[in-house]
Parts: structure tokens; C-alpha cells; sequence
């Protein structure tokens, strides 16, 4: 692997979890071991290609498990990584941080933001 150089710290973590869609799988996983149905399911915008793609990459990464069951038909479960729990506060300060934000464009978060899980905690 070659070595490489940063300007700032938070490259590294971009590079990590960086992206329109590695976040929000990084925050669904935070409630639980999810399928790949589940996560498509939470997130209906992203395509199937893009969901493996990110779920590969963060594997890689070390940030999530992926859970294979010897059954039939197979089973996969991706769950975070204890590796991946150490970003939990990173990806709470961000949905703060969201939700601040869309109060101050929107004034309403109810209005901009989906029915979800996620959301509960915000309100």
C-alpha cells in the first residue's frame, strides 16, 4: 500500500466516509444489522449498483461486517464495525448540525425531512 499524504486530517476521514450515501448507510447500521433490502428499502434514491458499491468500500475500509449465513436462500446482515462505532459521535454532530440547518432554510424540519427512524431522535 502506498504511503500517502494529506493537507489535513479530515481528508483522511472523507476519503472514509465521504460521499452522498456512505453517511446514511453508516447511520442506519448505527440502529442495527441491516440487510441490503432493509438499507435499499430506507433509502430509495440510491441505486442497487451504488449501494454495493459503498457497502464494498466501507467493508474494505473496516468500518462495517458483512454477516454471511450459510443457509439457503442466503443471508447477509452488514452491521458497523467496532472500528465503525468510533464514528458515532461524528455522525450524531452531523445530523445535529442538519438539522440546525434545514430549521434555518426551512424553518420547518418536519416539512423537508422523511417519516424515518433516523429522524425520531431529532424531534
Amino acid at each position: 500500500m502506498e504511503k500517502k499524504k494529506y493537507n489535513i486530517s479530515v481528508e483522511a476521514t472523507l476519503e472514509v466516509i465521504g460521499g452522498k450515501w456512505k453517511c446514511v448507510i453508516l447511520c442506519h447500521l448505527t440502529h442495527g444489522k441491516k440487510r441490503t433490502s432493509e438499507l435499499k428499502r430506507l433509502m430509495p434514491n440510491i441505486t442497487q449498483k451504488m449501494l454495493t458499491q459503498q457497502l464494498r468500500e466501507l467493508e474494505a475500509d473496516g468500518v462495517i461486517n458483512r454477516i454471511t449465513y450459510n443457509q439457503v436462500p442466503p443471508k447477509v446482515e452488514y452491521e458497523l464495525s467496532d472500528y465503525g462505532l468510533s464514528l458515532e459521535g461524528i455522525l450524531d454532530s452531523l445530523c445535529a448540525w442538519g438539522n440546525v440547518h434545514i430549521m434555518k432554510v426551512y424553518g420547518d424540519k418536519f416539512s423537508v425531512l422523511e417519516d424515518s427512524i433516523l429522524n425520531d431522535k431529532l424531534k
